[in-house]
């Protein structure tokens, strides 16, 4: 996998959306990692402004992850019932509940702009989330040089990747913060761990596997690498760093007891993420609470639910992603964690 992404070190730090910066992805990148940037959440402008960012930063090969959700199917009445369901919440915050909620991003599938940034701009990788690019797209990538990457969370998921045609598959491990990369969140999640399902496609796939969810340090990756993976991609473990957009109440939460609850919802956004567990988490696997509507019509809801809570000095409805390996992150600047996780790895620390 170095070979192929052009890498010193087989770590590459995840796009985190909202979390990653071109400050972080360049840092990771000039230390001998992969850096990366998540665009799911842009704009084509605020994109272009990132990926041009970063590469003002490194001359090294850098990722940027798309989302490639389905849109959202809308449904008025479970709209209206979520929102009833948010209402006590939105009162205590002094805010009024939304009239109506927006489906507030648009899929790498529905976004023909966003497509021809990335084959204007280059970037050495593309990553993939929730799903699989058009194969045009995927040709498009390929004819430009681009490596590509996508998330499986369990074998079958993998096959797709691979008769892609794409490049790396990303193992994520039901351990790992943010959203689940399932690509139908209908169907049955197994719910398999990082390190069962490396062992699993290390068997089945011959793509490069990246090892994804609870690896905080570098005895993680050399289990991961152990196990068949060829590298190792780890978000949380970054959090902490100067470089990240993480505010002050996050880090102040991944810094303490709160760190040890993490819970996988789908409250927040619609989608089944891990994050520190707060208010609306809690309030969202209520007894009798109604399903949440679809991503990402449903983080319409949170966002503005936690725009009234911050504004009372309240992190209740914030979206804190992070992974069961929360409570082993590390406060050090990006260049100095690649290079203890390198020292880890290669076994000269404790």
């Amino acid at each position: 996998m170095t070979d192929l992404l052009g890498l010193k070190h087989p770590i590459v730090q995840a796009p985190m959306a909202g979390v990653s910066t071109p400050e972080l992805a360049a840092a990771v990148s000039n230390a001998g990692g992969l850096g990366s940037i998540g665009i799911g959440a842009s704009t084509a402008e605020q994109a272009r402004g990132m990926i041009e960012g970063t590469r003002a930063r490194t001359d090294r090969p850098f990722n940027v992850n798309v989302f490639c959700h389905p849109s959202a199917r809308r449904d008025t009445a479970r709209e209206a019932a979520w929102l009833a369901h948010l209402a006590p919440l939105f009162t205590e915050f002094g805010a009024p509940v939304p009239e109506t909620l927006n489906e507030i991003y648009k899929s790498h599938l529905d976004d023909d702009e966003a497509l021809e940034l990335l084959l204007e701009t280059r970037p050495a990788v593309v990553s993939f989330h929730f799903g699989l690019p058009r194969a045009k797209s995927l040709a498009a990538f390929r004819e430009a040089g681009i490596k590509t990457m996508a998330s499986a969370t369990n074998p079958d998921e993998a096959a797709r990747i691979e008769a892609a045609g794409i490049d790396v598959v990303i193992a994520q491990g039901i351990e790992a913060g943010g959203h689940r990369g399932m690509f139908d969140t209908e169907a049955h999640d197994p719910g398999l761990s990082t390190s069962v399902l490396v062992s699993l496609l290390a068997r089945r796939t011959s793509l490069p596997i990246l090892a994804a969810g609870g690896i905080m340090d570098g005895r993680g990756i050399r289990a991961a690498l152990e196990l068949g993976a060829a590298g190792a991609q780890l978000g949380t473990a970054f959090i902490l760093c100067p470089e990240s957009a993480a505010n002050d109440a996050y880090r102040a939460a991944l810094r303490s007891h709160r760190a040890y609850d993490t819970r996988l919802t789908t409250a927040i956004s619609g989608r089944p993420a891990r994050g520190l567990a707060n208010r609306l988490i809690l309030h969202g696997i209520a007894p009798g609470c109604p399903p949440a509507c679809d991503y990402p019509v449903a983080y319409d809801a949170a966002k503005s639910l936690h725009a009234a809570a911050a504004g009372r000095g309240s992190d209740a409805a914030a979206a804190q992603w992070a992974g069961q390996g929360a409570p082993l992150a590390r406060e050090l600047p990006a260049a100095e964690l690649i290079a203890k996780l390198v020292q880890e790895v290669r076994g000269s620390c404790p």
